[in-house]
């Protein structure tokens, strides 16, 4: 083993947040979050915005640093570490607002994705070697996004650009994905082929490498449909997490969530 190579627990938690607090100021943005997540489960965070789930996705990427608590990954303590440093402990990340070279090719931007993730490298000049070429176009076949490969990014629409956006966080065979909204900005009609795209191309990437998924949505089809688990998030506490249906069942999920429990006698409209 290479001196300095962090050493994993197989049987530990692919991610195990422990008493995270954030605060800006007074603003308490994050409270006693402790959240496990096992390999391959697909863990959705719901909540109104301002919640906490961004600033725990924030926290677990390393763009956060948490006031208090620990963030584990697969055992090792990562809660100072860099963003860089945490993506190339095998954490990736897409964006609500796809983060893309908007004057690039498809192509192009898959190949300086995968370059970021490789060390010792400059970003301005991905390789184009056999190696770098096959696996971003197999990634995009995957994403069913072939046909696109040699059109600018700025000629994509949004849906497309989401697809590209998750495509590029595969790149660097994560272990931990973590996704903000995949479907934001995506039409009613096209929402669920959206997501079948993403996980079936997840799913094809876990025979080379296991992927978990976290990912954050409001669409409540879409998490009942999507998530094995569901964590409630409200100003900035998890007030439930479990069993998709359970969680969306729970009293406090209804009124301060999803906002579809009975009204309380007496309680104003």
């Amino acid at each position: 083993m290479t001196v300095g190579t962090p050493v994993h627990d197989p049987a530990a938690p692919v991610l195990s947040a422990r008493n995270l607090q954030r605060t800006f100021g007074a603003v308490v943005a994050a409270s006693d979050i402790n959240i496990d997540v096992a390999a391959g489960e697909r863990l959705c965070l719901i909540g109104s915005n301002g919640a906490g789930k961004t600033t725990f996705v924030n926290m677990v990427t390393g763009y956060l640093k948490p006031s208090a608590g620990s963030i584990l990954l697969a055992g090792e303590d990562i809660t100072r570490r860099s963003p860089r440093e945490i993506t190339r402990r095998g954490v990736a990340r897409s964006f609500q607002i796809p983060q893309l070279c908007l004057h690039m090719t498809v192509l192009e931007n898959m190949l300086t994705a995968l370059h970021c993730s490789r060390a010792h490298r400059h970003f301005l000049k991905p390789a184009r070697d056999g190696e770098s070429l096959a696996r971003c176009e197999q990634l995009l076949a995957e994403f069913d996004l072939a046909t696109h490969t040699t059109r600018p990014v700025r000629e994509l629409p949004g849906g497309v650009r989401k697809l590209l956006d998750i495509a590029m966080a595969l790149t660097a065979h994560p272990r931990l994905l973590l996704l903000d909204e995949p479907t934001s900005g995506v039409s009613a009609d096209e929402k669920f082929a959206t997501m079948d795209t993403v996980v079936r191309a997840i799913e094809a990437h876990q025979g080379r490498s296991p992927v978990t998924v976290v990912f954050v949505e409001h669409d409540m089809d879409i998490v009942r449909r999507y998530a094995s688990r569901v964590a409630a998030f409200y100003s900035g506490r998890v007030i439930a997490d479990g069993a998709p249906e359970r969680v969306l069942e729970d009293a406090d999920v209804q009124r301060y969530v999803t906002g579809s429990a009975p009204a309380v006698a007496g309680e104003a409209a």
